[in-house]
């Protein structure tokens, strides 16, 4: 099992690193609901991800209904291919809350 966390760099932001899977997801599932519970503004930089199947799919839509249910706006930084293919097959594309590419 790959380690996988969620660390907070200051107020609603947070990056996310290591694989994303069955065996990781639970556990980030409900840290991820306490650190983000406190926060109207939310960004997850996925950058950090070096793997991911639908359960890390999942996690982000979880997170993002948790996070609407509370009347805050989340938005997900540098969505990894792996991802970014798994939303486009299920329709999920538009759902997932992108933040636009950062410029230089």
């Amino acid at each position: 099992m790959s380690a996988a966390h969620l660390t907070s760099h200051g107020p609603g932001c947070f990056s996310l690193e290591g694989r994303l899977d069955f065996s990781t997801v639970a556990r980030l599932a409900v840290c991820g609901g306490e650190l983000l519970h406190a926060q109207t503004v939310v960004e997850i930089d996925l950058a950090g991800v070096t793997a991911a199947n639908s359960a890390g799919l999942a996690l982000l839509l979880e997170w993002l209904d948790m996070a609407r249910a509370r009347g805050a706006r989340l938005t997900y930084r540098n969505l990894p291919d792996s991802l970014a293919r798994l939303a486009r097959v299920s329709n999920l594309e538009s759902v997932l809350p992108l933040a636009p590419p950062r410029t230089a």
